[in-house]
């Protein structure tokens, strides 16, 4: 299952503005089960995950038909059935990484409450080759009732690593390395998952980074505050 890149879009003037041919023809995915208008963008569920799989490089504002399927994809959602939800962008909305910096804070401004207000648990990010882990996080803040934001783009590639961090770290970033590794999600139960970072040059399997994630859902806190506003700021 799979969701587009940078180099996926090739786009021609005049001859084909609108771009992924390639991708389209070669990864049909289901994107018509989760009432997507675009294999750019779907859904779906495993087990007693719901997984959403988002375009960075597709229409993403208010007014666009990304956001408004992702709207009502997530209002959808049953946390009785599917307690979590994981969501899978390619370029990262967080990111101390020098490479790449700033390419998906325009996604961020434009989805990043949606994702908080439905109490998603996790995001995962490619595009920069190195790992990093942040905690969990909402508008550039801390913040124990946003998603995790995990940057797992170190699966191997003939650019290199993205070996520059800013320094000194952000406090948000809570473990990152310039490293090709992978990484591993066991969900448990509908209360616990535990995540996982492995070298992939190390001798012996070991785990350089894990945590263990407790779902939004089952939070007794999260379920106490009101749905944020970025314009009013709205507090308990």
């Amino acid at each position: 299952m799979v969701t587009q890149g940078n180099h996926d879009v090739e786009s021609f003037p005049i001859i084909y503005p609108h771009g992924f041919k390639a991708y389209n023809a070669r990864w049909l995915m289901p994107h018509q089960e989760s009432r997507s208008t675009s294999n750019l963008y779907y859904s779906f569920d495993v087990a007693e995950a719901h997984i959403v799989m988002l375009g960075s490089y597709t229409d993403f504002d208010v007014d666009s038909a990304q956001y408004k399927w992702l709207q009502a994809d997530l209002e959808r959602v049953d946390r009785s059935v599917t307690p979590w939800i994981f969501v899978l962008i390619h370029a990262p909305w967080y990111s101390s990484n020098l490479a790449h910096m700033g390419e998906g804070e325009s996604m961020r401004k434009s989805m990043e409450e949606m994702l908080y207000n439905a109490r998603v648990d996790l995001v995962f990010a490619g595009h920069v080759h190195a790992y990093e882990r942040f905690t969990r996080v909402y508008d550039n803040k801390a913040d124990q009732c946003g998603p995790m934001h995990v940057t797992i783009g170190d699966g191997g590639n003939r650019e290199g690593l993205a070996m520059l961090f800013e320094s000194p770290s952000l406090s948000i970033s809570l473990y990152h390395e310039p490293s090709f590794g992978h990484g591993r999600l066991r969900v448990h139960n509908r209360m616990h998952a535990h995540w996982s970072w492995h070298r992939n040059n190390d001798s012996d399997s070991i785990q350089a980074d894990e945590i263990w994630l407790e779902s939004l859902c089952s939070s007794t806190i999260c379920k106490g505050i009101k749905k944020r506003s970025k314009s009013s700021k709205d507090e308990l």
